[in-house]
């Protein structure tokens, strides 16, 4: 297959189905080199992605599309608060400190909007094993079929938070939230903000 494909874009979906129908902006947190953030622009008008890498987002503009990239660290680049009808991250939270980059992420979501992640996290051992090697096994059964794409973002290994204290932080700081944690490695959080 020619479609790019690795274990973030395998739950790229789950955040696009995510996206309200009326969404009117997004910003992609952590964005790269845009694989993410080019599809929310089919989905939503107005489509900010920021990210700290410079090599990344030279590699995203050159696609010459209407999307904003912003070369900054979103924890402290004056983006408007309350201003996002979406808010997406994914693989990036465990490069800053959890509680941190959770709660400036809450902070930009517009009342009735959407913040959904997608994370990497630590398995507990040995408690995790079995989990760990059913990743594994599905992980070289989608290689098999699929064209398993590096991307050029750096990489921080191993992340520092726990599946358990991400799903309890979660808990904690996005009351309502769904966390679900994922065969391929991954994690997911989605929130919506209250009206109120």
């Amino acid at each position: 297959m020619s479609q790019r494909w690795n274990h973030n874009i395998h739950y790229h979906s789950r955040i696009l189905q995510s996206v309200p129908p009326d969404a009117g902006s997004a910003l992609d947190i952590g964005c790269g080199e845009g694989t993410l953030t080019r599809s929310l622009r089919h989905v939503v008008p107005a489509v900010t992605g920021i990210d700290l890498d410079t090599p990344s987002l030279e590699l995203a503009r050159e696609y010459g599309d209407d999307i904003s990239y912003v070369h900054g660290n979103f924890l402290d680049h004056p983006l408007e608060p309350a201003s996002y009808d979406v808010v997406t991250s994914v693989a990036t939270l465990h490069h800053v400190d959890a509680r941190t980059g959770l709660l400036r992420m809450r902070s930009l979501v517009r009342p009735g909007g959407v913040l959904a992640i997608v994370g990497l996290a630590r398995p507990r051992l040995p408690q995790d094993l079995p989990r760990e090697v059913a990743g594994v096994a599905a992980s070289w059964a989608y290689r098999a079929v699929k064209s398993h794409w590096q991307h050029p973002s750096p990489i921080i290994w191993p992340p520092p938070v726990t599946y358990s204290e991400m799903q309890a932080l979660a808990t904690e700081l996005l009351p309502g939230a769904t966390y679900r944690r994922h065969l391929l490695f991954r994690y997911s959080i989605l929130w919506s903000r209250p009206n109120c």
